[in-house]
């Protein structure tokens, strides 16, 4: 397999622990990604980082350019990608600091271009959306922190929302309905596209807090960014953990 690509979500903007080789200015036919692309190692291996909200975190979720940020991954020659996400916990166990491997994903979003079949085509693509995730990387991700003695929630489903607003505490309840597990608002198009170009994506998220009207505390940002700090260190060595095994 070729390196490992690695999408940073919210707090998770540079690798501290990746020793970094180049970055890579890089255009797609789909404008630019969210920054240049990062080429450094890891444990040793190759890999290649992009964040997704760019390296200042100052693109939000429905800005995102998801198609070139894959399409620039791809063009590296990656296979693999983990997408790491900062979520909010719908389900009772989802607490802030979990990490969750989602097998499934719902999407709410809309006016995002969530496509590469759309023009120029010889005929309509329709690809098979029933697993949205690689499961071979599903389960790297869950056995590499079973060893590092980290609890993970190996099932759960992701709703991914437009944002870059919270969701209401009604909303959270419908999704609750829908059967959703976790919510936050950059795990789609980003899964599809990925799906799109044969890549073997999986998405490692951690809980960042309790979705709207699921606590009595306030929803504030400094306590989400306290919670994130934690729970992607534990994230950093889970993903050095990954890349020996592949």
């Amino acid at each position: 397999m070729s390196e490992l690509g690695i999408i940073g979500g919210t707090g998770l903007t540079t690798l501290a622990n990746l020793e970094i080789i180049n970055r890579e200015i890089v255009q797609t036919p789909y404008g630019e990604p969210s920054g240049p692309v990062t080429h450094g190692k890891l444990a040793g291996k190759k890999v290649l980082f992009l964040p997704r909200h760019g390296y200042g975190h100052t693109i939000p979720p429905h800005k995102v350019n998801y198609r070139a940020n894959i399409w620039a991954l791809k063009d590296a020659g990656v296979e693999n990608v983990i997408a790491v996400a900062a979520v909010g916990g719908i389900r009772a166990d989802m607490v802030p600091e979990r990490l969750v491997v989602p097998d499934q994903i719902v999407d709410y979003t809309w006016s995002r271009v969530n496509t590469f079949f759309e023009e120029g085509l010889n005929h309509v693509t329709h690809i098979d959306f029933s697993e949205p995730y690689c499961e071979a990387l599903r389960q790297r991700l869950i056995q590499s922190a079973h060893a590092l003695g980290f609890e993970i929630s190996d099932k759960g489903t992701y709703a991914a929302t437009q944002g870059p607003r919270l969701e209401t505490a009604a909303e959270i309840n419908r999704l609750e309905r829908d059967g959703c597990d976790i919510v936050g608002m950059t795990g789609m198009p980003e899964a599809a596209l990925a799906k799109e170009l044969d890549l073997c994506y999986a998405s490692l998220a951690v809980v960042a807090n309790l979705a709207a009207g699921r606590s009595e505390e306030a929803l504030t940002m400094e306590r989400i960014e306290a919670y994130l700090s934690s729970g992607m260190q534990k994230v950093r060595e889970l993903l050095a953990k990954v890349i020996t095994e592949l």
